[in-house]
């Protein structure tokens, strides 16, 4: 009898001895790399939302718990705590291997030199040795305890689980509810997201993208206004067009060009005049003239698209619709765009149409906001971006003599480049969000991926550098994206797990 209750004893002492060792070595971990360990758990699919806290939580907890354990006093109540929070860390490993979006990387201390399987059997085995521990002591207690009692130790392993799994369960559902709907500018980099695969260098910088279709890709050149280039998916076929159009006597001040198949439309909204040709011969006749003063302007079939304009009243910018028939017809909605200061320079924006959705997109450069309205200019929601700059950090001087206004002070930039591909949005934001590696700032743009459909944010990804160039331009089609940068352009492929969220139709 006494040898099983040395054994025991023994036994006892070893898990006590494990648990300390494990907790105190995991909290150190993690505080002498702090910085590192609050960052993946910013990229926790789980724990997003609630990152900065939990980064002092975990340590503090693991530690506070080991104390417990020392003194016998308190040993039973230290691996009850030992307990639950080893059945949280394993309920969090369980979601993020069958429930989460993607799998993130390790979050320090022990866990980063194993993988989330291995460390989900290493989790179980301890679990199973604080409940060892906690029967051991229970065993030993007076029988006047109720913890000695069969049917309150059950209830006390039961609460625990129940608990411990609540919490984490709880803390996901807020988190993902956070991170996609509430989100206070912390961003998710899935694994893999986009990966580079082809570059080529353009020798120009001039370069900017006409659009993409039937697994070609478009560009137009500010310095050559007619002159087209084309290359396939990957960026390894390369061919050269000269538009023709059947009327060259406009002054022609900033042409681009679109590409909507089977036609490419050229316009200059300075003349203001719009051409239409087909593909097949690039030769354009003159679609509209004279009808519509423009700055932005994306087609939206083959005879509507969408523009920013000015209105005539106060030379603010307004959103509008051009129908070419037998008539022209112009449209203007002047409520879309929101006006904060001026109503020139704080609305200014990006202007996009999905074609699967038949949305039109405005993504505002200064604020973290983008609205969507339908082909008939009526606003469907207003989005919000990740950033947290909702004002326009603009300042705006008037220049009396000349009456223009002018920008007085170099703005912040909340959204420097975007396209629209079916019902996801892509943002090149130039801001840093919280729990980001400061040392890939320096090396890569961030593009962050919206769902046009809830106007939920998604995920982000990594578009690195080339030099000391950044992304100026994107564009995207089916699975891969492909970005100006400096002389270059550079594809990048998209994994699964971003390919799944394309959806044709709201």
């Amino acid at each position: 009898m006494k040898l099983n209750i040395k054994i025991k004893n023994a036994i006892l002492e070893i898990i006590c001895l494990l648990y300390v060792i494990l907790f105190v070595y995991a909290a150190l971990s993690k505080l002498l790399d702090f910085e590192n360990f609050r960052v993946q758990l910013g990229q926790s699919p789980l724990l997003s939302a609630f990152a900065g806290s939990i980064a002092w939580i975990v340590p503090t907890l693991e530690l506070l718990i080991a104390v417990l354990i020392i003194f016998k006093k308190c040993r039973l109540s230290g691996l009850f705590a030992a307990f639950s929070l080893m059945v949280m860390f394993t309920t969090y490993i369980y979601i993020i291997l069958n429930y989460s979006s993607f799998v993130p990387c390790s979050c320090g201390g022990i866990l980063e030199k194993m993988g989330w399987k291995e460390h989900l059997f290493f989790n179980f085995v301890f679990i199973m040795l604080a409940a060892a521990g906690i029967l051991i002591l229970a065993g030993g207690m007076p029988k006047v305890s109720l913890i000695s009692k069969p049917a309150v130790l059950v209830s006390s392993f039961s609460g625990s689980v129940l608990f411990s799994i609540g919490i984490v369960v709880v803390m996901f559902i807020l988190s993902e509810d956070i991170m996609h709907h509430r989100n206070s500018f912390i961003r998710r980099f899935p694994h893999h997201q986009a990966v580079k695969i082809s570059e080529v260098d353009l020798r120009y910088n001039s370069y900017y993208f006409a659009g993409a279709a039937n697994g070609n890709l478009y560009l137009g050149n500010t310095t050559a206004p007619l002159h087209i280039v084309t290359l396939d998916s990957i960026l390894k076929n390369k061919k050269i067009f000269q538009i023709e159009l059947d009327k060259n006597s406009f002054g022609f001040k900033a042409v681009t060009i679109s590409i909507l198949p089977p036609y490419f439309f050229v316009a200059d909204g300075n003349v203001p005049c719009l051409f239409r040709g087909e593909l097949s011969n690039w030769k354009a006749s003159l679609f509209m003239h004279d009808k519509a003063y423009f700055s932005r302007i994306t087609p939206m079939d083959s005879s509507r698209l969408a523009f920013r304009g000015q209105a005539v009243n106060n030379n603010e910018n307004i959103i509008g619709s051009i129908a070419v028939g037998k008539t022209v017809n112009v449209k203007l909605n002047p409520d879309l765009l929101q006006k904060q200061i001026d109503g020139v320079f704080d609305t200014d924006g990006m202007l996009h149409y999905s074609l699967g959705l038949k949305r039109i997109v405005y993504v505002y450069l200064y604020r973290n906001e983008f609205v969507v309205a339908n082909d008939s200019l009526d606003l469907k929601y207003i989005g919000k971006t990740i950033d947290t700059t909702n004002k326009a950090q603009i300042k705006v001087s008037y220049l009396s003599d000349r009456n223009q206004k002018k920008m007085s002070a170099p703005p912040l930039i909340v959204n420097k480049t975007s396209i629209v591909y079916k019902n996801l949005l892509f943002i090149h934001s130039p801001a840093h969000g919280l729990y980001e590696p400061k040392d890939l700032w320096s090396q890569a743009s961030t593009v962050d991926v919206y769902n046009l459909n809830d106007a939920s944010y998604v995920s982000s990804f990594y578009v690195y550098n080339i030099g000391d160039d950044k992304i100026r331009s994107i564009l995207v089609h089916e699975n891969y994206l492909y970005a100006l940068i400096g002389n270059h352009i550079v594809c990048y492929e998209f994994s699964n797990s971003l390919w799944e969220h394309y959806k044709s139709e709201l």
